[in-house]
């Protein structure tokens, strides 16, 4: 099976780089498909944690190729300073990078945009990165693609007619500034620094399949984080689902194999958005700063609530998921007892499926199934049958009501702490 996609199957920060970089060892490149450095996909590398936030986490492994397809919209500043970082830890990029030409790149001006919207409009919690105005531009066909950016002359006139709205924007906000100056610091160095690896991302792809090398593709962020299946407005500006690999990449729907979610053995969202599950604060406190559960990218307490069901069918649904990898199981030893939500009341009446209404989402009252919690420390355990039988219980309850298979169970950080089991999923 060449291609396999790995998805969140929450709001995010479910340990989608961990499982990445161990399923990494046996594919030939790795492939994000959207987002920009909005993401941070945290991985133990040689006993040291790190966050990446553009380059796929494979690139971390000798011999593995990263590619950012057309999906992606690039901070070429950021992914400057990343590719230095990973050289730093003696991690070369040099020929096993692919930049797509059709990229959207993320300018000066989308991030002034994103901040200035975050304080003066109502708030989404977003990184402020630039992502969504970048995204916005793409839309509105006023974007600055890769093939652009390493095209002085192209760059030029296509920065021109994208400062036109831009500018008026910020003045509209009440923040004019100098954009075209901003834009052109540091332009030509960037531009010298990519230009070798941006290549047609879909030819280098297709000539990979053809040959029948695996090709694993990353997503970012979450399912219910989509621009179309996630809670809208409090979602990202592109599709993180399996979906979003076809046109993100350019493959055909026919051509992606298997599709694995990563969902914490409990749920987290940063930023605001409904939050059905959501644990009181004191509670919640000590569950965050048990796990580090701080945002990556932006150090963000991550909001923390119990397991919601209901979220993660509909995350099958959309997500077309095959079989899952449970993350964190070992943050729940000591709680007693454990909460999975396994529907909801509105108004008094139930509720199966996750609402498309907001309003909705935000007036649900999870309805609870208590199991027996466990004690100890399970951390590092690489045996199923080695846990103690509470967190077997708790594995075997969320199979059983999601009718999903759980591949792979997370009992740590490092590369090693992982419980393999159920169907292989190369």
């Amino acid at each position: 099976m060449p291609v396999l996609v790995v998805v969140g199957a929450q709001w995010g920060d479910e340990g989608k780089g961990k499982l990445v970089h161990y399923l990494s060892r046996s594919a030939h490149a790795v492939v994000r498909y959207q987002g920009g450095n909005n993401a941070g996909h945290t991985v133990v590398h040689r006993g040291e944690t790190l966050a990446l936030h553009l380059l796929p986490s494979g690139i971390l492994l000798p011999g593995k190729v990263g590619v950012l397809a057309h999906g992606v919209v690039i901070s070429p500043r950021g992914l400057l300073e990343e590719i230095r970082f990973v050289k730093k830890k003696k991690i070369s990029v040099r020929g096993r990078l692919r930049i797509s030409l059709g990229a959207h790149v993320v300018m000066p001006y989308h991030m002034r945009l994103d901040a200035l919207r975050e304080t003066t409009e109502r708030p989404l919690g977003t990184t402020r990165r630039g992502i969504g105005p970048c995204y916005i531009d793409k839309v509105a066909r006023r974007g600055i693609q890769m093939a652009d950016f390493i095209d002085p002359p192209a760059f030029r006139k296509k920065l021109d007619f994208a400062l036109e709205s831009n500018a008026a924007e910020l003045r509209r906000l009440g923040k004019p500034a100098q954009l075209k100056k901003e834009a052109l610091r540091g332009y030509r160095r960037m531009a010298e620094e990519l230009r070798p690896y941006c290549v047609d991302t879909v030819e280098y792809l297709h000539q990979g399949l053809s040959s029948g090398k695996r090709i694993l593709f990353e997503g970012a962020q979450g399912v219910m984080l989509d621009l179309d299946v996630g809670t809208y407005p409090f979602v990202t500006s592109s599709s993180p689902v399996a979906g979003g690999a076809c046109v993100g990449a350019g493959l055909a729907p026919r051509q992606l194999d298997r599709v694995l979610g990563v969902a914490k053995a409990y749920t987290t969202r940063v930023g605001a958005g409904p939050f059905p599950t959501e644990m009181p604060a004191g509670m919640a406190g000590a569950l965050r700063e048990k796990a580090g559960e701080y945002g990556a990218t932006t150090g963000r307490p991550r909001r923390i609530g119990w397991l919601d069901l209901v979220q993660l069918r509909r995350a099958v649904k959309v997500g077309g998921l095959e079989s899952l990898a449970l993350t964190k199981l070992d943050v729940l030893s000591g709680i007693h007892p454990l909460k999975i939500c396994v529907a909801y009341r509105f108004r008094g009446k139930p509720v199966a499926h996750f609402p498309v209404s907001q309003s909705m989402q935000f007036a649900v009252e999870p309805v609870y199934e208590l199991l027996p919690g466990f004690s100890g420390n399970i951390r590092g355990l690489r045996e199923f049958g080695k846990l103690p039988p509470q967190a077997k219980s708790y594995v075997r309850r969320v199979e059983r009501l999601l009718n999903l298979p759980i591949s792979f169970i997370s009992t740590g950080p490092g590369a090693g702490e992982l419980i393999l089991r159920g169907p292989k999923v190369w």
